[in-house]
């Protein structure tokens, strides 16, 4: 079903899907609520131990992308499971895929906190 909303509705629309998209990935995903309890701490301190907006940015940023990151991989596995319980090559690359993306995104994380703070 087609959403038809416009203007302020859509907005409101757009974000409560959003929200729900949000509740359903932390609800049924250990990886992802692990990634937001890790922000929950590596945001503040971000604040704490840089006065720069620059390097606080450069802190912060790829925390946010983590949480994107992960979203999208549970997303992709939803789908790749929604078609079926069968194993497929292809099925089994798209979620190695997505894992691979979380991991970069983790490693990306630890390099920028590592290089910023040495």
């Amino acid at each position: 079903m087609k959403n038809e909303a416009t203007g302020l509705k859509r907005i409101f629309s757009a974000y409560t899907f959003s929200m729900q998209g949000l509740k359903v990935c932390y609800q049924s995903e250990a990886a992802f609520r692990q990634e937001v309890w890790l922000s929950i701490i590596l945001i503040p301190l971000a604040f704490y131990l840089r006065d720069g907006a620059v390097e606080r940015v450069l802190l912060i940023a790829p925390v946010f992308l983590v949480l994107i990151v992960e979203i999208l991989n549970s997303a992709i596995e939803s789908v790749v499971d929604r078609i079926g319980d069968e194993y497929h090559i292809l099925s089994g690359a798209a979620k190695d895929m997505g894992s691979a993306a979380v991991w970069l995104s983790l490693m990306l994380v630890v390099a920028v906190w590592l290089i910023i703070l040495i």
